[in-house]
């Protein structure tokens, strides 16, 4: 049996030094010393021998085992290693290559003119509100001096959700939220999304608005003026012609349209401002006393200023789009251009 175990030594030797691959070396750990192996075979006939001859002859066997497992996993480690070197070599970055080039992203234009204006706002004193797109009917309408039956209703064109439940028609239910939970003074402009039922070239259905609000002692149409002229000079120019218009909103009086001078021809009269030489770009005015009275300010202490713009309107004069609906068809081709 020691003869036995010396030839299956050597032949298991030289196998596995001619062996170069890892799962050969698998199968061959398996022939000799797997649980039908080889090896496992000779250690059955032990019980035949007598006791004196068991315990050397599995000796034999344990150092045979021995230097079978250790010849496996040393060539078995250099099979790997020499596996991984050649992976390495055939995979090797060229790190003198020119890298791949990513496409930039752009902003799209209705956010850089939210983040321009508020940037202007801010640095006027003004906070930043925000406020829920879900609204209810009494910041959106009543708070802000609508009544049930006020025909001022039938302009919003409102997406109802249910009950007294709507989809916002304008960011001025933040000024209602603010002034709730802030004494006077404040000093806020709240952009946002809105939603009224209208599609055309020069609507849509959703779009984007900037309420601004200023209430404090002493406030009076001259400052509501002097920052809304602020504003159009920083934004469109200094040379840029400004004027204000009577008009009527509900939650303002007295009231009033704010005026530009026409970007394209410069005040002169072409077709885009109907030879008028004027563009509107934002309504404004004092705040109504009845509103002041739903956020309980005294209206006889305190005076303020409220005006909002919508941004798609300001985005197509500053860059010349005819269409608001280029801005939400997500082309590239468009957008590319900003």
């Amino acid at each position: 049996m020691n003869e036995q175990l010396e030839q299956l030594k050597s032949r298991a030797l030289q196998e596995i030094d001619s062996i170069a691959s890892e799962e050969e070396l698998q199968n061959l750990r398996v022939k000799y010393l797997g649980k039908k192996g080889e090896l496992t075979s000779v250690m059955k006939g032990i019980g035949a021998l007598t006791p004196e001859e068991r315990p050397k002859l599995g000796q034999v066997v344990n150092t045979v085992r021995d230097l079978l497992e250790e010849r496996i996993e040393s060539v078995l480690e250099l099979t790997r290693k020499r596996a991984r070197a050649e992976k390495l070599s055939s995979e090797r970055i060229d790190v003198t290559l020119p890298g791949r080039q990513l496409a930039k992203g752009s902003k799209h234009p209705v956010s850089m003119v939210i983040e321009e204006v508020s940037d202007i706002f801010a640095g006027l004193g003004f906070q930043i509100a925000e406020g829920p797109e879900i609204e209810l009917d009494y910041y959106n309408f009543e708070a802000l001096n609508f009544p049930k039956d006020h025909p001022a209703r039938d302009m919003q064109d409102t997406f109802f959700v249910e009950n007294n439940l709507l989809l916002r028609t304008h960011t001025s239910p933040v000024q209602i939220r603010t002034m709730l939970n802030h004494a006077p003074p404040v000093r806020v402009i709240a952009p946002g999304t809105v939603y009224r039922c209208d599609y055309d070239a020069t609507h849509s259905p959703m779009f984007h608005q900037i309420e601004g609000f200023m209430v404090d002692k002493g406030i009076t149409f001259a400052d509501l003026k002097g920052i809304l002229t602020i504003f159009v000079t920083q934004y469109f120019g200094k040379d840029i012609g400004v004027r204000l218009r009577p008009s009527f909103f509900p939650f303002t009086e007295p009231s009033a349209e704010v005026d530009i001078a026409c970007v394209i021809c410069k005040g002169k009269g072409c077709r885009v401002c109907k030879q008028s030489g004027w563009l509107e770009i934002l309504g404004a005015g004092m705040v109504d006393p009845e509103v002041f009275k739903h956020v309980q300010y005294d209206p006889e202490s305190v005076t303020g200023f409220a005006f909002g713009m919508g941004i798609e309107r300001i985005a197509m004069l500053k860059y010349g789009i005819n269409d608001m609906r280029l801005l939400f068809e997500n082309d590239l081709r468009f957008l590319r251009q900003f």
